[in-house]
């Protein structure tokens, strides 16, 4: 992969060089994306964020190599993260909303398992990884509040 190919992947089209709040604006910019998905089956929408997953990874560790450890320009962890928050493909715009608000305060706090892998885990894998981390515990948060509500 070019650096200029993984500098795009990395920062979701530019979306990373927003000088403040770049996680929480690669959150928001996931958005167009995920209602472009939402209508596909199950399998296929697992299957973009698989790949996205694989880029992400790839194209992280490169600008890890460029601008050092987890560099606040690389937002594709937020995308995967916020597209695995919404693998149940809500339709309600509350849900979305429900979504976004706790994967961003689990992706800030960083509670337990996710600051720990931010910790531990290095390279391309570690910045995909909490934000893949807090996206499955977010879903499983908006799971159990649509089954108690």
């Amino acid at each position: 992969m070019s650096d200029k190919l993984a500098r795009l992947i990395a920062t979701f089209f530019g979306v990373g060089y927003t000088p403040k709040a770049s996680g929480t604006v690669g959150s928001v910019a996931c958005l167009p994306l995920f209602f472009l998905i939402r209508g596909l089956c199950l399998f296929w929408y697992l299957i973009i964020v698989i790949l996205l997953t694989g880029v992400g990874i790839i194209s992280s560790s490169r600008m890890e190599d460029i601008w050092g450890k987890d560099p606040s320009q690389v937002v594709i962890d937020e995308v995967v993260g916020m597209l695995i928050s919404l693998v149940s493909r809500p339709s309600k715009a509350m849900d979305v909303l429900y979504a976004f608000i706790i994967f961003r305060i689990l992706d800030i706090l960083k509670p337990f398992p996710i600051g720990i892998i931010d910790r531990k885990v290095g390279g391309g894998t570690g910045i995909m990884a909490d934000d893949i981390v807090a996206g499955f515990i977010t879903a499983f948060i908006l799971y159990i509040v649509r089954r108690l509500l």
